[in-house]
């Protein structure tokens, strides 16, 4: 069944032979190895695996934030072309990532000079020359994320840890980017906080948004519908649970029993990887 469900998907991008090494003293350490994967359209993808498991090495040469030291990345675009990202200099990656990917980190990295809105203009208009289009584009999709016109003008400073990730969604997003990437963007928030964003995430996914999100916490894997697990830098297996169904514990949702047998379909899956 779940190669059925591949084959009705489209690919958006590749890896053959992916493998990243760091040198440390006179020793070199491996932690991709010659790894083979495919991401597809509108998945939410999310990757777990234990500590040093190679899972946001694998995220930042997936996203062209990083070079892979061998193998090969491949995107299949929009239009039908293929674009080899390996072997890229940092001014074509640079390109590349303003025009085909977001990124959304633990630490948002927002710039504490600038406003809410300014931090996801300045992202914007590197592709963008229309400032007025971009900046209804960037309000909009501010108050999609519940941030009021009365906080736009507000520094990283006068906000809360969830509100900064809240602008550093848009921010990702700001593009229309064909993949956002994610590592662990709700690791430094509370709860409340942590619901909020992965219920943002969640959204821009079911309108057709590709995500792929590396954590450590089932919370948020819950929202992916698939789950690829890393260990020691190669794919031990993967699982598909299909599209997020609402949280598994609230007796008011309509298909929490649905919900039910997702959590423990993933719990099981997690448990069979020694996680």
């Amino acid at each position: 069944m779940m190669q059925d469900a591949k084959l009705e998907k489209k690919r958006i991008l590749y890896t053959r032979d992916l493998c990243k090494s760091f040198k440390a003293g006179n020793s070199v350490q491996q932690v991709l190895k010659n790894l083979d994967m495919e991401i597809y359209k509108g998945d939410f993808t999310v990757i777990m695996g234990n500590s040093g498991s190679g899972k946001s090495t694998l995220l930042y040469a997936l996203s062209g934030m990083d070079h892979p030291s061998a193998g090969e990345i491949t995107y299949e675009t929009g239009d039908g072309s293929k674009t080899t990202i390996t072997g890229f200099d940092n001014d074509r990656l640079a390109i590349f990532r303003r025009d085909h990917v977001g990124f959304v980190f633990q630490q948002n990295y927002l710039n504490d000079s600038m406003s809410a809105l300014d931090n996801i203009m300045v992202v914007g208009l590197l592709r963008h020359h229309n400032r007025r289009e971009l900046a209804a584009k960037a309000r909009e999709l501010l108050k999609r994320v519940e941030i009021t016109d009365g906080d736009w003008d507000k520094f990283p400073t006068q906000m809360s840890g969830g509100m900064q990730q809240r602008v550093a969604v848009v921010r990702g997003v700001i593009n229309s980017p064909e993949v956002l990437y994610a590592d662990e963007p709700t690791g430094a928030l509370n709860s409340q906080n942590t619901e909020n964003v992965l219920d943002i995430m969640t959204d821009l996914n079911r309108e057709g948004q590709s995500i792929v999100m590396v954590t450590h916490t089932i919370a948020a894997a819950e929202r992916g519908n698939r789950i690829i697990y890393l260990s020691d830098g190669v794919i031990s297996d993967e699982v598909e649970l299909g599209p997020y169904v609402g949280n598994y514990k609230d007796e008011s949702n309509p298909r929490a029993e649905e919900a039910v047998k997702r959590h423990r379909k993933l719990k099981e899956f997690l448990q069979d990887m020694g996680w």
